[in-house]
């Protein structure tokens, strides 16, 4: 198997930077288009668990639009052949002292690159310094 063939890391990296600024932006039908349209899609995250595409777009839909601004630490992707991808990222929100996780499994569909599975997590605050 290929992994990160150079042509096909840089359109997941595109799509991904894509969905990036969709999230910190809120742009809602952007982050709709980029999830598979599929009772098998799920998303995780901080305090819920979404299973389909349709609990996925409810979710955004209702979700505040407030401290949607992060800063990435550290962002992996890695592409397997030509239609299947994963994108790992560590994450801190403004003014937050938590570091998120974030992952996204990637497939390529006829529509496009689509984010099949998510997970967003917090790993606890650090304790303070003495």
């Amino acid at each position: 198997m290929d992994i990160n063939l150079p042509d096909v890391l840089a359109e997941v990296t595109a799509v991904f930077d894509r969905y990036e600024t969709a999230l910190v932006t809120n742009d809602v039908p952007v982050l709709d288009e980029l999830f598979w349209d599929s009772p098998h899609t799920l998303r995780y995250g901080v305090g819920e668990n979404l299973y389909g595409y349709d609990a996925i777009k409810a979710f955004r839909a209702g979700r505040p639009v407030q401290g949607l601004e992060r800063s990435i630490l550290k962002t992996v992707i890695t592409t397997y052949g030509r239609d299947f991808a994963t994108a790992n990222v560590e994450f801190q929100r403004a003014g937050g002292n938590k570091t998120g996780r974030q992952s996204q499994t990637w497939m390529r569909t006829p529509q496009g690159w689509r984010v099949v599975a998510a997970h967003v997590s917090l790993l606890p605050a650090p304790p303070p310094l003495a």
